[in-house]
């Protein structure tokens, strides 16, 4: 659903921003998908510290203004499918944990080649490899990524799904 094109000027539009059209953005969102901006305000109470917190607010800010840029309607990202997008996500880290690591690269590889929201998913990844936050070193860390890849799943989940 998310282009090329639209992932690349939401980035440019959320770089762009000052903070009060940050915090309007971060408004839209609470009106529009609360429980993703919800999810991402819950690191803090998981040990991620104030300055790695703005890591996936960005995240969350860009992808959103990514959603809206899409010109799709997008439904809202449920409690209920972000536990099962997590699931999913976990449950393929715990299996890409057991190959070889020469393996583990081409599945990951295809993963993301697959992926149906692979430009949003390439932001994600670069944006966090750019923090520094790939490498996880802290529970905090392993939540902060787990949280970012989520989103990506979710969007990509409610993306594929019909609006109400």
């Amino acid at each position: 659903m998310i282009t090329q094109v639209a992932m690349v000027q939401a980035a440019i539009d959320v770089n762009g921003m000052g903070q009060a059209q940050k915090v309007s953005l971060a408004d839209e969102i609470f009106a529009q998908q609360p429980n993703m901006l919800a999810s991402i305000l819950a690191l803090s109470r998981m040990g991620v510290g104030m300055v790695q917190l703005e890591v996936p607010l960005h995240i969350l800010l860009v992808t959103f203004q990514a959603m809206k840029r899409s010109g799709h309607t997008w439904p809202i990202v449920s409690e209920d499918l972000q536990d099962r997008c997590m699931q999913r996500l976990t449950a393929r880290a715990r299996f890409n944990d057991g190959l070889p690591s020469d393996l583990a690269n081409q599945v990951v590889e295809q993963f993301c080649d697959e992926h149906p929201e692979r430009y949003l998913l390439a932001f994600v990844y670069g944006y966090l490899g750019d923090h520094d936050l790939l490498r996880v070193r802290t529970d905090a860390e392993k939540y902060l990524l787990m949280a970012a890849l989520n989103l990506v799943e979710c969007v990509a989940f409610a993306g594929s799904t019909t609006a109400p």
